[in-house]
């Protein structure tokens, strides 16, 4: 099999030559500091509704143990905010009443949030360990 050859455009150390230039990279054409302002606003959304849905369900889903472990983790200030960032979307996920599938569907309501929580258990790995309550450990 015959390699293709490759023309190269710029050499690696032009291409980022001024980084100031790198503003194609924003998320959604926000800056940094945009970010974190928007990821303050939903964090306080997460303080403000988690404990009421909690309260609500705690008792019908098997996974309310997870979503206090995640809920410590995103108070936690030695965690960098864009970790703590996918776990607020993650609890948003949760307390949202709009869902894939409804809340209110008897058994599988909440199939789509248990989906959603594991991902971030899963994702965070062992990281997590410590935020569980010790009553929770086995």
């Amino acid at each position: 099999m015959k390699e293709r050859e490759f023309e190269i455009i710029a050499p690696d150390d032009e291409i980022f030559e001024n980084l100031n230039d790198l503003g194609a990279f924003r998320i959604g054409g926000k800056s940094e500091k945009e970010i974190e302002e928007d990821y303050s606003d939903k964090k306080k959304f997460v303080d403000e509704n988690l404990w009421n849905k909690v309260q609500r369900v705690g008792k019908k889903i098997s996974f309310a143990k997870d979503i206090m472990a995640l809920y410590y983790y995103m108070k936690d200030p030695l965690v960098s905010w864009h970790r703590k960032a996918i776990v607020v979307m993650g609890l948003i996920y949760f307390i949202s009443p709009i869902d894939t599938i409804p809340d209110i569907a008897p058994l599988i309501g909440y199939l789509d949030d248990l989906g959603v929580i594991s991902a971030l258990i899963k994702f965070l790995g062992s990281e997590l360990i410590p935020y569980y309550d010790t009553k929770f450990r086995s």
